[in-house]
């Protein structure tokens, strides 16, 4: 959203002003603990509970542990097991729903241990695993653990499971609820060494999550929460973003330098374009006023530019983080004193009966604005000033509606077959997803051929086995699987790498122009992929050189990530004696095995000029961000849809009619009502 880059206007929102009103409950708070760090350890509220809890935890075959914000449990808690003398008996996992948490708490716990990352403490995250014989402490995503126990379903490598962050209830994690539940009970029925599951949050409703692990006692810690002032809007605010950045600076001029601001936005493109504002007002301001410093936080930076949160602003300049709800976690950001709520979160919503998976913005739910808040005040009081009215606050859901409920379920469903499950639509789902979802996902399946019904008995077949090897979406899998008939697996597998990492390309708005003729030399007219595929060949060629990248505004860090990914998709596909061979600059070929493999995801012109997606007939659009925006083919295969304004289809490849229905003739003869094809 442009703005102005004007200095903000001279509006006061202090208690009681006309902008904001102040709410007088307050927590309480403790000292500062010591920089030594163990003095640290010592000085954390979960300490004095140490021995009392690791006997309570050694004696429990499952717990659920509610920690307060800053109590410490987190990092410690798999610590105290470990010097319990659990881990004689096998590995401790704590799993986290993100990854830059699991990699920032492996670090941080071998920091501790004064370990080598990777030795005694090490992390394994997607494409990525930082372990070794000797790991003993293992933080991990949720999803490489369900990775696991496809091969192990028992997890016997595991002496206890640590399920943190729980109430985040991510598909991965709501799966592996169950996954761990089953492990546990089988475990014991075959008389195997005993799993210990230990489930842990901050906030969740702890009767569903005791009662679902078999009545699991709940064992509660104090916390080190400081006080904090919560303030709220008097009048609903139309335009969060301009809010937030009244707040921002607001706040930049009356309170000290040392106190960092944490802000609450929705996704990329809007922390994109509130950042490059903030950065234009801060120019404009008397000197009088500190430097300000500007960082953002959201999924698709690489690892090396979400980890520069934690880095202390220089002296005298304050540090304004703008982050989506990637920063509601455990992880702890020092020098955060105020937090600024927008109140909203992006989320991924699915309709079974269209069969339209869409990302919107809504509002979040009151679990998630008290975990927002609580980010002020982990080392000291601090002040929250949330972008709605009470009442709005009060308006809100009480907790989040957990992703198994609201996404596609074609990949759960997929993971659960591999896992041996013989009955997935009666699966031990803590929160049950509708039957209209199991059956559209068991339907696409079908339709990509990796399972089959006879009667009312569905079966993984010998594709869908193959296709449940590779750590990604059903389709991705199946159009590997598909590249060698079409002599052009070297190509697929790094456009598929490309599409499991996060943005390769850097796109600075304030050089838009200098980036667009760039990227003119790689422009295929034969779509996004091709053109993607073009842009890592010439990285490949100059062998990363970073000096390149900059030239070209390529994130030098994904890129080579997609080299490690591709070099793990490789090896799958070597175990299941698939022959990798290059087409060379037959781009054809790769066209035609996308649309083999990603039909589902096709979209028609119409006489109108707009797209019609073929699978649920809902009118779509062309992203500008694509290569084909100006272009107007007949039928594009595409990844996924966005929904703003319009509905977006982003990552497009122009395909051929015949390559549609030669992929799935009966499905093409039911779908294309109006078509020609």
């Amino acid at each position: 959203m442009p703005y102005d880059p004007a200095p903000p206007p001279a509006k006061r929102f202090k208690p009681g002003s006309a902008f904001f009103r102040r709410d007088n409950k307050t927590e309480p708070g403790m000292l500062h603990a010591s920089a030594l760090l163990e003095l640290q350890r010592k000085q954390l509220p979960i300490f004095q509970a140490k021995a009392q809890l690791s006997a309570r935890l050694r004696q429990l075959n499952s717990a659920v542990l509610i920690g307060e914000t800053g109590s410490g449990k987190t990092t410690q808690v798999p610590q105290y097991l470990y010097e319990a003398g659990i881990a004689k008996q096998g590995v401790i996992a704590i799993t986290q729903p993100r990854r830059v948490a699991a990699i920032s708490l492996a670090s941080r716990v071998a920091e501790e241990r004064r370990m080598q990352l990777g030795k005694l403490v090490g992390y394994t995250v997607r494409f990525e695993d930082v372990t070794s014989p000797e790991t003993k402490l293992k933080f991990m995503t949720d999803g490489m653990l369900l990775r696991e126990a496809i091969g192990d379903p028992l997890l016997l490598r595991y002496a206890v499971v640590v399920l943190d962050e729980a109430h985040e209830r991510t598909m991965h994690t709501d799966v592996l609820f169950g996954v761990v539940k089953t492990a546990q009970r089988r475990r014991g029925e075959l008389n195997k060494l005993p799993l210990k599951i230990i489930v842990m949050s901050a906030t969740m409703d702890v009767d569903l999550f005791a009662e679902y692990f078999n009545n699991a006692p709940v064992l509660y810690l104090e916390g080190r929460q400081h006080p904090i002032q919560i303030y709220y809007t008097k009048q609903p605010q139309p335009d969060y973003l301009q809010a937030a950045l009244v707040s921002i600076f607001q706040i930049h001029q009356e309170a000290p330098p040392s106190h960092d601001i944490l802000v609450f936005m929705t996704g990329q493109e809007e922390i994109e374009a509130l950042a490059r504002t903030c950065r234009d007002i801060a120019k404009h301001l008397p000197e009088s006023c500190s430097p300000m410093v500007v960082i953002t936080l959201y999924a698709s930076l690489p690892p090396a530019q979400q980890l520069r949160v934690f880095q202390p602003a220089p002296k005298g300049c304050r540090k304004v983080i703008l982050s989506t709800n990637i920063a509601e976690t455990s992880v702890t950001i020092s020098g955060i004193k105020y937090v600024i709520d927008s109140g909203m979160v992006k989320a991924k919503h699915f309709n079974p009966g269209s069969g339209l998976e869409v990302l919107a913005v809504q509002r979040v739910s009151k679990a998630q604005a008290w975990q927002r808040t609580g980010r002020a005040g982990r080392e000291n009081s601090g002040f929250c000033y949330r972008l709605y009215t009470e009442s709005e606050f009060d308006d809100l859901a009480p907790m989040t509606v957990p992703e198994i409920l609201r996404c596609n379920l074609a990949s759960v469903i997929l993971q659960l077959m591999a896992l041996g499950i013989p009955d997935v639509m009666n699966f031990d789902f803590m929160s049950k997803p509708s039957s209209e979802s199991i059956r559209s996902a068991v339907v696409q399946l079908e339709l990509l051929g990796a399972v089959e019904r006879k009667e009312e008995q569905v079966s993984l077949t010998a594709l869908g086995k193959k296709m449940a090897s590779f750590p990604l979406e059903p389709r991705y899998a199946k159009t590997i699987l598909l590249s060698p008939d079409f002599s052009c697996s070297e190509e697929v597998l790094s456009i598929v790498s490309i599409l499991s990492v996060d943005t390769v390309l850097y796109n600075p708005p304030a050089r838009r122009e200098e980036v667009l003729a760039v990227r003119r030399k790689f422009t295929s007219s034969e779509g996004d992929h091709v053109t993607l595929l073009g842009i890592y060949r010439a990285f490949k060629k100059v062998s990363g050189n970073k000096e390149w990248c900059r030239e070209n505004f390529v994130n030098s860090r994904n890129m080579a990530l997609v080299k490690e990914v591709q070099a793990q998709l490789r090896e799958i596909c070597l175990k299941l004696n698939l022959k990798l061979e290059s087409c060379g600059a037959d781009m054809g070929k790769v066209r035609r095995c996308l649309a083999h493999g990603m039909f589902v995801n096709a979209a028609e012109l119409q006489p109108d000029g707009s797209y019609v997606a073929l699978d649920s007939h809902q009118t779509v659009a062309i992203h500008p961000s694509s290569v084909l925006f100006q272009a107007k083919p007949a039928y594009v295969v595409f990844n996924e849809l966005l929904s703003t304004s319009r509905c977006y289809m982003r990552e497009l490849s122009l395909v051929d009619a015949d390559w549609l229905l030669e992929a799935a003739p009966q499905y093409f003869s039911r779908k294309l009502r109006h078509s020609k094809i």
